[in-house]
């Protein structure tokens, strides 16, 4: 998301739940909006079988939220400038 406005997460089947779960934390943590949503199938060959079968597919387009460069930049300083425990 750093380099680009917009980002678009697909998957099919049973990897829909990680890609779901990758957009809430995004958007939770404020880094990301949810522009577009879309739900489909997909026909698919079973190999073993020889036959067509649909396959459930996802397509979340989330963009930058107002916050990202901030919260980024945040992130960034605290990975460069750890804080320092004091000790009594």
């Amino acid at each position: 998301m750093e380099q680009h406005e917009e980002v678009e997460l697909s998957a099919l089947g049973m990897a829909i739940a990680t890609v779901v779960t990758v957009a809430e934390i995004l958007k939770n943590n404020g880094l990301a909006i949810e522009k577009k949503i879309l739900t489909s199938t997909v026909d698919m060959r079973d190999e073993v079988r020889g036959c067509l079968i649909q396959k459930a597919k996802v397509e979340i387009t989330l963009g930058k939220s107002e916050q990202f460069e901030e919260l980024m930049a945040a992130a960034v300083e605290e990975l460069v400038t750890p804080e320092v425990e004091e000790q009594s």
